[in-house]
């Protein structure tokens, strides 16, 4: 896990966490959709966990609007009105612009796999939404996700983000022109390995639902495509979109992000359960 990291650290010092959900319209898809289905979750007065919280784009999002977890469109906070927020994040420097931001979110640094600050059903909501990018070993995903559930509620919601297997191929292989070396470092059915050096884990929707099932204390409720096609090889064709144009393609994904059909061509995924 050093090694981890150390990786982790030296990657996201010099990468723009902070702005990547909101540097063009293909990228903004994410953070839209995934809002978009935690509100569907959220009461007056919950408290919320975001575990891997990274710069904060939903950890301060949600305590504006006086929930509790990202940078924030809306203009006044209202955590004071009796929302509690707390957010983990394991790379210091990521963490370091999250408190920058907004002294009433409670930030830490912290490990995803050992959440041991906080007491079992803790949080009404807990967001696991980059933690499961970076981990490489099914131990380490059973340890993230076990902790996840522990520190949540009875009756709380929980939402996992993970990265599918063609984000790799769409956009290092073929936006990026590296198919060959792709090629060379899959196996004869393209399965991208998971290592450390290549930082993001990935994985296929099928082999990431069938150990969560075997979680007797949850239930899925959902599961979904953040960013669709537009988060791969459609992000030219989105990014020259009239703003009218991008709101029908907002339309259409949102209509369609469920559709299992659809969902492999995603960069990233949602898996939404609920603690029993």
């Amino acid at each position: 896990m050093d090694n981890v990291q150390s990786i982790l650290n030296n990657y996201y010092n010099e990468y723009d966490e902070d702005g990547r959900l909101e540097k063009d319209k293909a990228h903004s898809i994410e953070f839209i959709t995934t809002t978009k289905y935690i509100e569907q979750y959220l009461n007056e007065g919950d408290k919320i966990l975001e575990i891997g919280a990274g710069t904060g784009r939903y950890t301060l999002y949600y305590a504006k609007k006086g929930f509790g977890a990202g940078t924030g469109r809306y203009s006044v906070a209202l955590a004071e009105e009796g929302f509690d927020v707390t957010a983990v994040e394991l790379v210091k420097h990521n963490l370091g612009i999250l408190k920058s931001k907004n002294s009433s979110v409670k930030a830490y640094q912290g490990n995803a796999l050992k959440l041991k600050r906080f007491e079992d059903n803790t949080f009404d909501i807990t967001l696991s939404l980059g933690p499961l990018y970076h981990l490489f070993t099914e131990e380490d995903v059973n340890k993230a996700v076990s902790e996840a559930i522990r520190v949540t509620k009875p009756g709380g919601k929980i939402f996992f983000a993970y990265i599918t297997n063609e984000a790799v191929i769409f956009n290092d292989g073929l936006k990026k022109g590296h198919l060959k070396e792709i090629e060379e470092m899959c196996d004869d059915n393209f399965k991208v390995p998971n290592i450390p050096e290549e930082i993001f884990a990935v994985r296929y929707i099928k082999d990431f639902n069938k150990p969560m099932s075997n979680y007797k204390n949850i239930k899925k409720l959902k599961e979904l495509a953040t960013d669709g096609i537009a988060g791969g090889i459609g992000a030219i064709y989105v990014n020259e979109l009239s703003d009218e144009e991008f709101k029908i393609w907002i339309n259409y994904h949102l209509a369609t992000c469920e559709r299992e059909d659809l969902m492999g061509c995603s960069n990233h995924i949602l898996y939404i359960a609920e603690k029993i």
